[in-house]
């Protein structure tokens, strides 16, 4: 441990220049008195470190000095990968390992594009999760990024709708969306995504599986997503729409359904409307989803899809008569 601490603060000191002792001590993480001891650990082993007194003084290395200590380990490269999503690395245990490895990067670059690196750094942030979203409790997460480290099987407590089921897994991968973590893994012969937040407890079974060798998380993330948004879209509406305003079907606010519906858009007729079909979740879904549309809309098929329509017009109108 104490090792590793000494390598982030030479390069610390290689990357930034000179640095007082309470910010190394806040960028390690550790005491004033912790880093002064390191400091004199550094300078035993012959690195070229002074410090400086008087307010402008500091911690640095002797001008010019350049350490070759930069290969990176293989927990520092896979870190490099959520550089992007600092959350994400916290949350799969590499909050540390990500910084180290970062300053490694840094510190092998050249001066010039050190400089680029660090401003990209603070102008540019990923917050990857949409507005208005609580993370899930993940109490499971720890056990799960172990035992996908180790290709080793799960004994897990899934929580449903209704119920709580038991399930052998095999971890094949982790997928971070909009801030949920989903577990995407074997159970028998079929494979399968598990939110992470409904995993109530997972461990160990002591035993090991082989992954299958042509398994790509990726295409298998890709291809499930698309799978799940086409079977959430059960019902659908014909309506007609001015051919003006085709684009408010994108306030349907569900790319698939937007999608769906403007391919299946037809010419304009001698009114300049657009026959569409508008797909949805459910009905109700649907009923919320074309009132955006206000008067440029107008439902066709089913009829007690109209008819609710006609219904809410009625209501709104008596509400907004007397106005």
């Amino acid at each position: 441990m104490r090792a590793s601490r000494l390598v982030r603060l030479l390069l610390l000191l290689q990357t930034r220049g000179r640095l007082t002792a309470p910010e190394l001590a806040r960028e390690l993480e550790v005491s004033v008195r912790t880093v002064h001891r390191d400091i004199e650990a550094l300078s035993a082993a012959g690195v070229p470190v002074y410090t400086e007194l008087g307010r402008a003084g500091g911690v640095r290395l002797v001008d010019g000095y350049r350490t070759r200590l930069t290969g990176m380990t293989v927990e520092e490269a896979d870190a490099v990968l959520l550089a992007g999503l600092p959350s994400a690395a916290g949350d799969l245990g590499l909050g540390t390992v990500l910084a180290t490895a970062q300053l490694k990067v840094l510190a092998a670059l050249p001066p010039e594009l050190r400089g680029r690196a660090t401003r990209v750094a603070e102008r540019v942030h990923v917050d990857a999760p949409g507005w208005f979203h609580r993370p899930d409790e993940t109490p499971a997460l720890a056990f799960i990024v172990d035992a996908l480290w180790r290709d080793s099987r799960l004994r897990v407590r899934y929580e449903r709708k209704d119920t709580t089921v038991e399930r052998l897994l095999d971890p094949l991968g982790l997928v971070l969306k909009a801030g949920t973590w989903y577990l995407v893994a074997r159970s028998g012969s079929a494979l399968r995504s598990y939110r992470v937040g409904r995993i109530l407890a997972a461990e160990p079974t002591g035993e090991t599986f082989v992954r299958p060798e042509d398994f790509d998380l990726r295409a298998y993330w890709a291809d499930s997503a698309d799978d799940f948004a086409r079977s959430m879209l059960r019902v659908r509406a014909r309506c007609r729409i001015a051919a003006t305003h085709l684009g408010l079907l994108r306030l349907l606010n569900d790319p698939a359904a937007v999608a769906e519906a403007l391919a299946s858009a037809g010419a304009p007729d001698a009114e300049g409307w657009v026959e569409v079909v508008v797909p949805s979740e459910s009905y109700e879904v649907l009923t919320h989803s074309i009132l955006a549309l206000g008067e440029f809309v107008e439902v066709l098929e089913p009829p007690q899809l109209r008819a609710r329509f006609a219904a809410t017009a009625a209501a709104m109108y008596t509400r907004y008569r007397g106005g």
